[in-house]
């Protein structure tokens, strides 16, 4: 029963929590600010921000209750499916007011439906348009650090984790058959996690941790970016269009190379996790240090396989929901953290970081799994088949309420502005 899994007062919580975080990452931006560029990855911020609510009233009020629109024009101008991305800077979207007023009414009548009472497929929807608006707020921060605005002031302020411990080199796992994906006890999950089926893994050797800015330096040092026997033919047609000679948001600086963090230049740090890092540049490096990417089914065996009782945990370090210390998410790093933090949290095979920091590229390209069925929200799957590679693990701004180990998300090769890097299997 979801009502055990999610009671009245946590959904409470959470839909308030989550509409305030909302709120606050687009709050302290200017007018100016607010007039974003027409790109691809991004959308225009008030946009973005009513998007998100409308969701939430579309599938809960009015499609689940049978409520009507708080608006005659939202249809119109806020459905992501039927409004196509450039149409998106030519709409009459709401002032800043206007836009908050919306956003807060939304969450107003459904807190007002929750104490109405619910039953198991409204509690389904609020579940589900929560963790749509959590997607959208790591998109939020991300939009800031691809505009090189400053970073998010998030109240209250959170610490990162004191806790270092150096990892380092591979651990051996050996394969065998593995349940991949989610159970169907599991109270929640997306329809591209559904159902665990059987595989047979090979066995392999994993890297303990993620890729480093360190090593990342050293291949753009040896001229990685320069030869195209390290990338393959997509990947250096890729390369060559957009004219990358170094990772998004890197440049030399007097003899040392330095890294954007939102609007502040800062040094890289050898042992901090890479991220806004491309398949492609991935691939790339793998191939400049002999070793691959690990299939999403090596990556969900390396952080959930537990060989002492041969079983899959639900999170790498157990069945105890994510706390401060134990990842890094959450915004609580305000950043990518050192690969050798979190040592709490290593799963049972001796991998670090398998949730939280950054998202991890996988070799696999984004298919549904046996049988698979589309949720209520039929564009979320299956209009990304085939044409995306699936990472796994989340990311330092992602919500630890919605992660584990068989969440599987998804972006076309090209895309390095979200908070990605990866980590390596042995060849």
């Amino acid at each position: 029963m979801l009502r055990d899994q999610y009671p009245d007062a946590l959904l409470r919580e959470w839909v308030t929590e989550a509409r305030a975080r909302s709120v606050e990452l687009v709050s302290d931006l200017s007018e100016e600010q607010l007039r974003v560029p027409l790109l691809p990855t991004i959308n225009p911020i008030l946009w973005e921000l009513c998007h998100l609510a409308y969701f939430q009233e579309y599938w809960v009020l009015r499609r689940g209750a049978g409520q009507p629109p708080a608006r005659d024009d939202v249809d119109t101008l806020f459905d992501s499916i039927t409004i196509a991305h450039e149409a998106r800077w030519r709409l009459p979207v709401p002032d800043r007011g206007e836009s908050f007023a919306y956003v807060r009414s939304v969450r107003d009548r459904v807190l007002a439906l929750i104490d109405d009472g619910l039953d198991e497929l409204l509690r389904y929807r609020i579940v589900y348009s929560i963790f749509h608006e959590d997607m959208h707020t790591e998109a939020l921060t991300y939009l800031r650090q691809t505009l090189g605005y400053p970073a998010p002031a998030l109240h209250p302020p959170t610490a990162p984790s004191r806790e270092i411990s150096e990892v380092r080199g591979d651990v051996s796992l050996p394969g065998g058959s593995f349940e991949l994906g989610a159970a169907p006890n599991t109270s929640f999950c997306f329809d591209n996690e559904k159902w665990a089926h059987t595989i047979s893994v090979a066995p392999f050797s994993i890297a303990r941790s993620a890729v480093t800015e360190g090593e990342i330096a050293e291949f753009l040092l040896a001229g990685g970016y320069s030869r195209p026997e390290l990338w393959s033919a997509e990947g250096w047609g890729w390369r060559q269009a957009v004219q990358a000679e170094m990772p998004l948001f890197w440049r030399r600086e007097g003899g040392n190379i330095e890294r954007r963090h939102f609007d502040r230049w800062i040094p890289i740090e050898s042992r901090t996790a890479a991220c806004h890092l491309s398949w492609y540049e991935a691939d790339a490096w793998c191939r400049f240090a002999g070793r691959r990417l690990p299939t999403e089914a090596e990556w969900e065996m390396a952080a959930a396989y537990d060989p002492s009782t041969g079983t899959k945990r639900t999170f790498p370090w157990g069945e105890d929901a994510p706390a401060p210390g134990v990842c890094n998410m959450d915004w609580a790093g305000h950043g990518p953290a050192s690969v050798d933090a979190h040592p709490v949290g290593d799963s049972p095979a001796g991998c670090r970081q398998m949730l939280g920091n950054v998202w991890e590229w996988t070799s696999t390209t984004f298919r549904p799994y046996p049988g698979f069925e589309a949720d209520m929200y039929v564009d979320y799957s299956s209009t990304s088949f085939e044409t995306r590679k699936v990472l796994r693990g989340g990311a330092w701004a992602s919500r630890s309420r919605m992660l584990r180990n068989t969440w599987r998300d998804f972006y076309q090769p090209a895309r390095r502005d979200v908070f990605a890097g990866f980590r390596t299997c042995a060849l």
